[in-house]
């Protein structure tokens, strides 16, 4: 399929990798970094260029380079689904999941900025937009962080930001530590009182016997959101958590296609599906995967990447939020113009300009790797 013969036709696909040191050390209950990696990638054909990007490897950008953009050029501007389609068979044999995913989803997010700019029209009102702005909730609240930090952050989320939920993490040093884990519950809800919503993300750093037991302390804590307290595979051990606890359950940033979805919310493991646009193949395969959670009666939670969320976001019905990663708030303004802002615990996608009115800015070459 190549669309319209009137249609422009994709004629270049450029990529970059940014790397963006972190402000100090940190760490989940299962990894640690000091720097975050954005592999950028510009589409362009008919006078436009579109713009897009995973929070992946460096890696990503070879994969894009050496197979991606040879699939995607040549093909039109507007037909991106069959580019998305075309992507990933031509990676059959790479593998679909991770860096495969995460490559095609910077092209594919980079195609659908395109073709809202050569059809001149915002990319939200191209999806077809469900609501005018979306809720957010802060993220962050890292174990590295003592009191003082971890106060001053949540203060911002709730007092600058106007977030009505906010999430640390827990889980710290793969579940070795849940007295800490707890306190540090307690200090955020302490802080933020009893009108914010307080949620927590072990990042499958308990075994299932662990998380049960912390899951009930929570439950005492009024915690509404538990986020993999289990490995978002063992989706049998996520379930039984589900049926434990009064805290909702929650995965899925790790879905990189439908079939993981459906595997998902057919075990009935969460109660609210997370979904990373720049993990999952892109706005194409998010979208999907959107529908699939509908078909179970259940919302989707956009993962991180705010600046990419808003659109795509503002396309489904059954969203529940937008995770606005303390990380990903910080490096975005860094490395684009267009950046939508959180106020009042809201952001709106733009609708001024075609497109998802996002720019890589000029003084970004700081950050350049490679």
């Amino acid at each position: 399929m190549t669309g319209s013969p009137s249609a422009p036709t994709i004629d270049a696909v450029e990529v970059s990798v940014f790397v963006v040191r972190t402000e100090g050390p940190e760490a989940d209950g299962t990894l640690a970094w000091d720097s975050t990696t954005c592999v950028v990638v510009r589409a362009s054909g008919g006078g436009r260029t579109g713009l897009g990007w995973t929070y992946g490897p460096a890696a990503c950008a070879e994969l894009v380079t050496a197979v991606l953009a040879d699939v995607v050029r040549g093909r039109s501007a507007l037909a991106v689904p069959a580019a998305w389609e075309a992507m990933v068979r031509r990676c059959r044999n790479a593998g679909r999941p991770g860096i495969v995913s995460m490559a095609v989803a910077a092209v594919d997010t980079a195609l659908w900025d395109l073709a809202a700019q050569l059809l001149d029209v915002p990319l939200v009102v191209l999806l077809g937009q469900a609501r005018d702005d979306v809720p957010t909730y802060g993220s962050g609240g890292f174990p590295t962080y003592d009191d003082d930090r971890l106060t001053t952050q949540l203060e911002y989320w709730v007092g600058e930001l106007g977030v009505a939920a906010v999430k640390i993490k827990i889980g710290e040093s793969w579940g070795q530590r849940t007295g800490r884990d707890l306190d540090r519950v307690r200090r955020t809800r302490e802080v933020v009182g009893d009108g914010v919503e307080v949620f927590v993300d072990a990042n499958g750093g308990y075994t299932p016997g662990q998380a049960r037991r912390v899951g009930r302390e929570l439950d005492d804590l009024g915690v509404t959101w538990f986020e993999e307290p289990v490995s978002s595979d063992d989706l049998s051990g996520l379930a039984e958590l589900r049926g434990a606890l009064a805290t909702d359950v929650a995965a899925g940033e790790y879905a990189y296609d439908l079939a993981y979805v459906r595997r998902m919310c057919a075990a009935r493991a969460v109660d609210c599906l997370q979904l990373d646009v720049t993990r999952i193949g892109g706005i194409t395969e998010w979208r999907r995967a959107a529908a699939v959670a509908a078909a179970f009666g259940l919302q989707v939670s956009a993962h991180c990447a705010p600046a990419l969320h808003a659109a795509v976001a503002a396309s489904v019905p059954n969203l529940r939020h937008v995770e606005y990663f303390t990380d990903h708030g910080r490096l975005e303004p860094l490395l684009f113009d267009g950046v939508p802002e959180v106020r009042d615990g809201r952001m709106t996608p733009q609708v001024d300009r075609p497109g998802n009115g996002l720019r890589l800015r000029p003084d970004a070459e700081r950050f350049r790797s490679g």
